[in-house]
């Protein structure tokens, strides 16, 4: 518990960008972070994807693995933190030792995902957690995001989705890994899970791993109804990933967009001088916006020294 309460903290610390941030980072790196497994889920909203991960976390927790759910909430309109509905939900799973949870604000992130996200599994991970679950937060949206932070990413529907799925093909239906019919209870299940299965054998470039082919489950997350099934196969790609190279290309790439995420911090930061700023406003008051254009007041920014 004590090194739960470590974790929360350390994790606080990055969200708001303590004076100690970078160095929390650079010491998670220097514990040879890429042992866990990140499970992405995502979908529309409504479609139950807290309770399917509540559900995998409990199967998961009897496997004697140490288990971090990241839930990614809309951001309160007030205080700009995130909205603590998934760790109510979870309050079974909060109970148990070997589990961690944590609620992150988008914050007005696009993509679906908080900006600190990775930042935040990097830390878990030095942690020695062996699964993360990352929930999205199902605006609605493309949630390209994920793609990048896991390893895989688990796709949820439901029977009404069907009337949007052509849509979706070319968002949500590009970036899954498996697919589930969550609620397959109720009608149009069936039809749905055939239409995506149809979807996906079409379009093979939807495939990131060849030979691999994308399972569509049904499951009841309510009733625990096909959750066992669904977590072999996210055991089993892990299995896949290794054998293919793909656990390494995975974290190579994460190592990329981190790179490039420094670099441009770092350019952005030292390309604003006071002398810029003042040279950007005025050329965009009153007198002047009018006289200038974007590109026009880029080249005078750049010839300043």
């Amino acid at each position: 518990m004590q090194n739960k309460r470590k974790l929360a903290k350390t994790i606080s610390k990055i969200e708001n960008e303590h004076s100690d941030y970078e160095t929390i980072l650079k010491n998670a790196w220097k514990k040879n972070i890429g042992s866990a497994y990140r499970i992405g889920i995502t979908g529309p909203p409504g479609a139950g994807k807290s309770t399917l991960v509540n559900q995998l976390a409990l199967q998961l927790s009897e496997q004697n693995l140490k288990i971090a759910i990241v839930s990614v909430d809309p951001s309160s309109p007030f205080s700009g933190g995130a909205i603590l509905g998934d760790r109510i939900r979870m309050r079974e799973l909060a109970l148990k030792p070997n589990i961690f949870i944590r609620s992150l604000a988008t914050r007005g992130s696009l993509g679906g995902l908080s900006i600190k996200t990775q930042d935040i599994c990097d830390v878990i991970d030095s942690f020695g957690y062996d699964i993360i679950l990352i929930e999205t937060v199902g605006i609605g949206q493309i949630e390209l995001d994920i793609v990048d932070a896991s390893d895989i990413t688990v796709v949820v529907l439901v029977p009404e989705s069907g009337d949007d799925i052509q849509s979706m093909k070319s968002g949500l239906m590009e970036i899954g890994d498996i697919f589930v019919i969550n609620k397959a209870d109720r009608d149009g299940a069936n039809s749905l899970a055939i239409n995506v299965s149809s979807m996906l054998q079409l379009k093979q470039q939807f495939k990131k791993i060849k030979n691999y082919n994308i399972p569509v489950i049904k499951t009841i997350a309510t009733k625990n109804e096909n959750i066992d099934l669904l977590l072999e196969q996210v055991l089993k790609y892990k299995t896949i990933l290794k054998n293919n190279n793909n656990w390494y290309l995975a974290r190579k790439k994460r190592v990329e967009n981190k790179i490039n995420e420094l670099i441009f911090s770092r350019v952005i930061d030292n390309f604003w001088t006071n002398e810029r700023k003042i040279l950007l406003q005025d050329n965009l008051n009153k007198n002047n916006i009018s006289k200038n254009t974007p590109h026009r007041i880029f080249e005078k920014l750049l010839n300043i020294k």
